[in-house]
């Protein structure tokens, strides 16, 4: 992609990558928006500084997670609420989009998420989206998206585009290596290979799909 970053925010590009492909297929600017599954708070941190909506949220269920990120990440418009993607502590239509990324699969009712989801969009929003699934896990996926409360406007599948990512994240040995103890960074880059490398090929053989997706609520 290219995508111009700053100089701390380059060991994490394809990460970063990932996460400017999904939120950029609607305009945020001056929008409030909801991340779930905000995770150590990195992509909102970028988001909030190049895409400038008028606020965002992260939430995540991990509440060390979560005052990590308020440590983190200080920005105006900027905050972080530790809560359940299946029971999301906001009001009814708080929100012009709401971003979740690589996060549902862990979701033990992922229908649930989605009603949520549409609960606190407000008319005209947007459901920007991406995760994996196991192949045999693709219908079923499919099938509770169709049902969501939800309108699709586009579904892309993205598996070669990730692959790509994952090649050159093990050119750069990963987070896992580079932030371990140097006594330990041996055994760490071998790990992190090995985890990049499994997935690599489960998805390159099909035994998984990656996908993008945006929904908006009528």
């Amino acid at each position: 992609m290219a995508l111009p970053l700053e100089p701390s925010d380059e060991h994490n590009r394809f990460f970063i990558q990932l996460y400017s492909r999904v939120a950029t297929q609607v305009d945020l600017t001056g929008k409030q928006v909801l991340e779930v599954g905000c995770g150590h708070g990195g992509g909102a941190s970028y988001l909030v500084r190049s895409l400038h909506p008028a606020s965002y949220t992260g939430l995540d269920l991990n509440a060390a997670g979560i005052d990590f990120c308020r440590r983190k990440h200080q920005l105006p418009g900027l905050d972080f609420v530790q809560g359940n993607a299946e029971d999301l502590p906001f009001a009814d239509e708080s929100f012009d989009a709401v971003l979740n990324v690589e996060s549902s699969h862990l979701y033990a009712r992922f229908p649930l998420f989605l009603a949520e989801v549409a609960r606190v969009l407000r008319p005209g929003g947007h459901f920007l989206y991406t995760d994996v699934r196991k192949r045999e896990l693709v219908a079923e996926w499919g099938a509770a998206l169709a049902e969501a409360p939800l309108r699709q406007v586009s579904e892309k599948v993205i598996d070669q585009e990730v692959m790509r990512g994952l090649e050159k994240t093990q050119r750069m040995m990963g987070l896992v290596s580079h932030r371990a103890p140097i006594g330990l960074r041996g055994i760490a880059r071998r790990i992190d290979h090995m985890q990049t490398a499994t997935f690599y090929h489960a998805l390159r053989d099909g035994e998984y799909s990656y996908r993008l997706y945006l929904f908006v609520k009528d």
